[in-house]
């Protein structure tokens, strides 16, 4: 069983008038790769500065391996961070940009040699020694950034968005990259991005983050099967996301139609939103479906057929490997086990998600 490392103790942050943080706590495990996603300004880069030591909470505590480190500096703390801007000195070769940081501890000569040997091989670097930054590619530039960082073999490693700034091949390739780096070190990764398919590729545990706070935390698995609410069904992946009732336990009705589901404790006859993937709903002979609709348009998206199909005033978005004409009548149907009956949001930000998702 991983023991804790990192926490984070009811923590406020604010610039100005604006609140960022907004009593945040949380605990990150020792050799976990933990993501913080969320859109842009709901405090998962601040999060990540103060776990640094670049930024300090107004107040809250921040714990490190048992310690109070709340108001050391950065060079005091036992992490080292990768930044969407690589920050690579253009002056120095590849070997003088990783070896950096031991220079600065006054390692010896040998140990620098070794450990940046290290670094690049690890890296599939081999060969780029007297490299200069500004002749390497984005990706490489990134492998640089990250062998700098881990020759000082930090228990924990910050990533703000580092692949930001990477084509869509080379980004999916340093996902890989940066799964088999933190298997081979043991090192804890803290990743902060917007990119929901990177959150769910490379993470153990995913904290989902909106206006400071945090929406829902738990493995791939549950952020995306098991939404808690509007907001992180709506931003994980495509959903639908529809208003119903709830008739009694594991019997709920969406848009006139009883569906069977395996959701208990939601009492009778109450509202409820529902989420439902668009890859679990099947399309069937419209006499076999539980509620009718039609087929509106439908686009080849290479690994499956993405559709929408109208139903009772309410465009259903649903991913096939079978398609149906435009135009076509169908059923839909949805196994109990992949509707997902969540209390209807209380937030004004949830509200507003879900108001969306009804009228479209």
């Amino acid at each position: 069983m991983a023991r804790e490392l990192i926490t984070l103790e009811h923590i406020y942050k604010s610039y100005g008038d604006q609140l960022v943080l907004d009593d945040l706590s949380l605990m990150i495990k020792e050799n976990s790769f933990v993501t913080l996603l969320g859109p842009s300004g709901c405090g998962k880069t601040t999060t990540l500065r103060i776990i640094g030591g670049f930024e300090y909470p107004d107040s809250g505590a921040v714990v490190f391996d048992g310690k109070n480190i709340t108001d050391l500096s950065p060079n005091k703390r036992n992490l080292n961070t990768v930044f969407q801007k690589y920050a690579l000195f253009p002056h120095m070769t590849v070997e003088e940009n990783i070896a950096f940081g031991l220079k600065i501890s006054n390692k010896s000569q040998q140990y620098i040699k070794d450990k940046v040997k290290y670094a690049l091989k690890l890296l599939n670097m081999d060969g780029f020694e007297q490299r200069k930054p500004d002749s390497l590619s984005g990706g490489q530039q990134q492998r640089v950034a990250i062998a700098r960082a881990i020759v000082n073999e930090p228990k924990v490693l910050l990533l703000d968005e580092p692949l930001g700034a990477l084509d869509l091949k080379m980004r999916q390739g340093m996902q890989y990259e940066l799964m088999r780096l933190k298997n081979e070190l043991g090192i804890t990764f803290i990743y902060v991005t917007h990119d929901q398919e990177e959150a769910l590729t490379m993470s153990d545990h995913i904290i989902v983050m909106n206006q400071g706070y945090i929406q829902q935390e738990g493995t791939p698995e549950m952020i995306y099967n098991e939404p808690e609410n509007a907001f992180v069904a709506d931003f994980i992946g495509d959903s639908n996301i529809l208003r119903a009732k709830m008739i009694q336990d594991k019997l709920v009705e969406i848009q006139g139609a009883k569906f069977a589901c395996v959701d208990v404790g939601f009492g009778q006859n109450n509202p409820v939103d529902v989420v439902i993937r668009p890859e679990d709903i099947e399309l069937l002979e419209p006499e076999k479906g539980i509620i009718k609709g039609r087929v509106l348009n439908t686009v080849f998206r290479g690994v499956h057929y993405e559709m929408e199909v109208e139903a009772h005033n309410y465009k259903w978005l649903v991913h096939s490997t079978r398609m149906k004409e435009v135009g076509q009548e169908v059923g839909l149907y949805v196994d109990p086990f992949n509707i997902q009956v969540m209390n209807v949001p209380e937030s004004e930000d949830e509200e507003a998600i879900s108001e969306l998702e009804q009228t479209e």
